[in-house]
């Protein structure tokens, strides 16, 4: 059982570079009691790319989804008022 919800979206974009991505974040359960990182990014307005994590404890999963975060706030990505639909 995951104890708080675990969601991030957030965007980088330099018009100069013609540069607009996304890259979202979840940790949700499965129905296998197992702890799953879902991480989806890609160009603004596309579909983009996911891939999910499998863990056993919520502790490794928010592990992973923190240090992901410190990486994508060094390179730029900010926070977005709302995650689009």
């Amino acid at each position: 059982m995951i104890s708080q919800p675990y969601r991030l979206y957030v965007e980088r974009s330099d018009a100069s570079r013609n540069m607009a991505r996304y890259y979202a974040m979840s940790i949700e359960p499965n129905l296998f009691g197992d702890v799953c990182l879902f991480r989806k990014w890609g160009r603004i307005g596309t579909r983009g790319q996911m891939t999910v994590h499998h863990f056993r404890r919520e502790e490794e999963a928010v592990r992973l989804f923190l240090d992901l975060l410190r990486q994508k706030r060094k390179r730029g990505y900010r926070p977005r008022a709302s995650m689009p639909r």
